[in-house]
């Protein structure tokens, strides 16, 4: 199959890049380099099934030429850092909705029928049910981050609904694993390596969430694909467990071979404006077409560590 992957060159993305070139599939990658890596997709740049397209998705007219023969879109590119929101307000419009209308738009110019979205759970908000299942509502997410990847996800059903398509949308816990670029694990590891005897957690350390390892996502991606077949496929991917922010730093601590660091907080229940402190997703509705993770939010962190520890 030929498919298309935007954000390919990114952290999970790349991983889902290596997982559909050991499947036989042409996968064209677009990604604009904005925070993406060539390193990650180095070793299939020979790859007669592999193409890199350096294109910014806010480029309407070369992104519909790019992509006229693909037969699924994988759309994963994004601006991913929740916290950039309330610094810079057009960022997640531009990057999050203004891009996939452009992908949308795209695809429906060239009667592509098939869209894979990864979108988050910050699309809840501050849910009051947990584990928070699929139908939970109403959604009010509280981060600028949040409400683009609703208003993506919107955008997606609706043209779903309107031109013949099919989606499939994921809702994300925390994914962590190797080639992450940003997140706790590894804002904890650089403040470490600059002040061995001090770490500073954001807000109080007992943030308690959900963290799942990069592998077990693109599993559960491709499992879902497989194995749905609505209009609309809505998916929570994530561990059946969640941990803290001191845990994490305890792990973090403890693989860096560190001792008697003394932890300092900022203060609060939120590390910064947007936070949602407690997420647990429940994946009963994935976990009932037979799929289920092999690492739980503990292993996730701490073979995430190692991961990053060996770059």
């Amino acid at each position: 199959m030929k498919v298309t992957v935007t954000g390919g060159a990114g952290f999970i993305g790349s991983h889902l890049v290596d997982r559909l070139i050991s499947q036989g599939n042409e996968v064209i990658v677009i990604d604009n380099l904005s925070s993406g890596k060539m390193g990650f997709i180095r070793e299939h740049i020979k790859n007669p099934n592999f193409k890199f397209i350096r294109l910014n998705l806010l480029e309407a007219e070369k992104l519909t030429k790019a992509i006229h023969d693909s037969e699924v879109m994988y759309h994963l590119a994004a601006n991913p850092d929740v916290r950039l929101g309330a610094e810079n307000t057009r960022l997640h419009l531009e990057q999050n909705i203004i891009a996939t209308y452009n992908v949308l738009e795209a695809m429906r110019k060239n009667k592509q029928q098939s869209i894979v979205f990864t979108s988050t759970s910050t699309v809840y908000g501050e849910a009051l049910v947990i584990p928070t299942p699929e139908d939970y509502g109403p959604l009010i997410p509280i981060s600028l981050y949040g409400a683009s990847k609703l208003a993506c996800e919107a955008l997606i059903t609706s043209y779903c609904g309107s031109f013949d398509m099919k989606s499939w949308i994921f809702r994300f816990a925390n994914i962590v694993g190797e080639r992450s670029t940003h997140g706790i694990i590894v804002d904890f590891i650089d403040k470490l390596n600059n002040n061995p005897n001090s770490l500073e957690i954001l807000g109080d350390g007992q943030q308690r969430k959900s963290y799942l390892h990069v592998s077990d996502c693109v599993d559960a991606i491709l499992f879902a694909v497989e194995k749905s077949n609505e209009m609309a496929n809505i998916f929570n991917i994530g561990s059946g467990d969640a941990i803290t922010s001191k845990e994490i730093g305890e792990i973090v601590v403890s693989e860096m071979g560190l001792k008697d660091v003394t932890f300092t907080y900022t203060g609060g229940k939120r590390g910064w404006v947007g936070d949602v402190p407690r997420m647990l997703l429940s994946t009963e509705k994935l976990q009932k077409l037979g799929w289920k993770p092999v690492h739980d939010s503990k292993s996730s962190v701490v073979e995430a560590v190692r991961n990053t520890l060996r770059k």
